[in-house]
């Protein structure tokens, strides 16, 4: 077993041919240690080179809208009448903190979705 530290693209690449070459490698062995082992760092490697950024809040709804086959008069109950509704997914108003609250609980949209910060359309 020759571990290295992840620096590069190709580095990444390479381990993650191994890791495919050590997938059915049983654990408490020298092929199931490298592979935890290799699992580790490119999963740091991805963590500082390869975040994917959580959504903002109105396509993070939208998401959800389209997972739940949803339209918008059954978002009146977390965010007020369908004018509003119409607001906030166009941008033109923000989620409110009851709004957040509501949707969290009743469509369990993580939080960390929606309490970010937006663009709204003026």
């Amino acid at each position: 077993m020759q571990i290295k530290p992840i620096k590069t693209p190709a580095d990444h690449q390479a381990a993650l041919a191994r890791i495919e070459q050590l997938w059915e490698a049983e654990p408490h062995t020298p092929e199931g240690d490298e592979l935890e082992v290799l699992a580790t760092l490119v999963e740091a490697f991805e963590a500082k080179h390869c975040a994917i950024e959580a959504p903002d809040p109105i396509e993070a709804i939208k998401f959800r809208m389209e997972q739940q086959g949803l339209e918008n008069k059954d978002l009146v109950p977390f965010l007020g009448q369908r004018s509003r509704v119409t607001e906030v997914l166009n941008r033109k108003r923000g989620l409110s903190m009851s709004m957040v609250r509501k949707l969290h609980s009743g469509l369990h949209i993580p939080l960390s979705a929606l309490v970010q910060e937006y663009a709204l359309e003026v």
